[in-house]
């Protein structure tokens, strides 16, 4: 006889809570094998296809095309065993497995799954399962588990599950742990929040507007606004009237720059100094290499070797701060991060050992992850383990910036467009070929003595590329 095993979104790494669903690789009645991938999904980092552990037919599917899930919601469940005969997936059709969400896991020790890891996520042993809220509700449900996140489960009115109120008993429904960080933070009560997410489960666009509900009720002249379970969904319309304008969700890659950001902002006390630098030596130095044959060199890649050369003088700078600790951690790699701009948003791939690599070689690695950052395929490992970040934002037309730090990074050089400009050159006025340079840097890590040495050793080297000689 057939079993339905229930597959959950996995843990995708980078503590990464949600993914959006793109495109799904299998349908219903579909026979999967043994870590077939099923569904194409976009997190904040990079589009993913995910496998599925178990071998067999797919009973359901649990979302649509652009349903955003979390962690650990349902997937899909596969009949795993059996002939596949419609009589036992008849058998296996909701209302003839009630317990399948419960057994899942510790059925999954058998030779229908490959037990592989997909960053964080294991199929072999029932301990990492995450527990979820379950509730006896009457809403119509088409999948046999008894977690359904479709997204008509959102805004089913009859289930009781939707209304928590603040005499509510039991664990409450929320995965995410940034969720449970920001109701913390601003002094909200979870159990006086209605989740709009499958089975009851809290989202942050819920914590955030239960906030914004309770602090509006604050100004409020009359005792009617004090929070109540029902205040919190019913003040949504008022929200819309105080603030029009389009509301844009931050989520996916712009969530992911926000979140970053703000905390690289929150945490990191910096600081920024720049210099404008004479690179027409560089441009040159290029122009030569490039004549004599062989791949083409791109002035990021001569760049990059600047900085790495600087970074070996200045280790400060290639470090993290481990204030648990409250140690300096000074990294004896340098993994190089670039920003890059793509249709999805900025992202920021990483070129590992960059201290190891030649000139052409860093321009091939440019030139790959940029394309993959184009056509969204590159992968959490392309997108994290940076020690150091190097932003040309020149290529936007703009001079100068103060770069944000990449958390958890100790600086980032910022290079500016290479214009001609009116430049004293050998005691005489020319037009060179002028550049500005920003070093945006932690301040734990070092003083400003140690990050204009830095800044002043690159601009040397753009000036003048000979200084290299000398480290090679």
């Amino acid at each position: 006889m057939a079993q339905v095993l229930e597959f959950k979104l996995p843990d995708l790494g980078e503590g990464l809570t949600e993914a959006e669903i793109v495109r799904w690789l299998v349908a219903v009645g579909d026979v999967v094998a043994i870590d077939q991938p099923v569904v194409e999904v976009e997190t904040a980092k990079a589009m993913v296809e995910v496998p599925c552990p178990y071998g067999g037919v797919v009973t359901a599917r649990y979302g649509e095309e652009g349903t955003e899930l979390p962690v650990g919601a349902p997937l899909l469940t596969v009949a795993v065993g059996g002939t596949g005969a419609p009589e036992e997936l008849a058998e296996a059709a909701p209302g003839a497995a009630p317990t399948v969400g419960e057994t899942a896991a510790e059925s999954a020790v058998s030779s229908e799954y490959s037990g592989n890891v997909l960053v964080g996520y294991g199929t072999a042993g029932p301990a990492a399962r995450r527990r979820r809220v379950r509730h006896e509700s009457h809403a119509v449900a088409k999948a046999p588990a008894p977690a359904p996140v479709a997204a008509p489960v959102a805004v089913a009115a009859p289930a009781p599950v939707a209304e928590a109120v603040p005499g509510h008993e039991g664990p409450v429904p929320v995965i995410s742990p940034l969720v449970r960080k920001l109701a913390r933070d601003r002094g909200l009560d979870l159990r006086e929040v209605r989740g709009s997410g499958p089975e009851g489960l809290i989202l942050r666009a819920d914590v955030e507007l239960a906030i914004a509900a309770l602090e509006r009720p604050a100004a409020a002249p009359t005792p009617a606004a004090v929070p109540t379970p029902a205040a919190v969904p019913a003040a949504a319309p008022s929200a819309a009237v105080a603030t029009a304008g389009e509301r844009v969700p931050l989520r996916g890659v712009r969530g992911a720059v926000a979140d970053k950001l703000s905390r690289s902002r929150t945490e990191i006390p910096d600081a920024t100094c720049w210099v404008d630098a004479d690179a027409t030596e560089l441009m040159a130095a290029r122009a030569a290499m490039n004549a004599a044959g062989g791949p083409k060199i791109s002035l990021l890649a001569l760049l990059a070797r600047i900085c790495v050369h600087a970074l070996a003088r200045f280790p400060e700078l290639n470090s993290t701060v481990d204030m648990a600790a409250r140690e300096i951690v000074r990294l004896p790699a340098v993994h190089l991060g670039f920003a890059a701009q793509t249709p999805r948003g900025l992202v920021v791939p990483v070129v590992k050992d960059a201290g190891t690599r030649t000139a052409e070689s860093l321009t091939a690695e440019f030139a790959r992850l940029t394309e993959a950052a184009r056509e969204s395929a590159l992968t959490p490992a392309d997108l994290t383990g940076g020690t150091f970040t190097l932003n040309n934002y020149g290529v936007f037309g703009v001079d100068g910036s103060t770069p944000i730090i990449n958390h958890p990074e100790a600086a980032m050089l910022g290079v500016g467009r290479i214009i001609p400009k009116p430049w004293v050159h050998q005691g005489e006025l020319a037009v060179r070929q002028v550049v500005q340079l920003s070093l945006t840097f932690d301040h734990r890590v070092c003083d400003g003595g140690t990050a204009g040495g830095f800044l002043r050793y690159v601009a040397d080297c753009v000036e003048q590329p000979a200084v290299l000689l000398r480290t090679l």
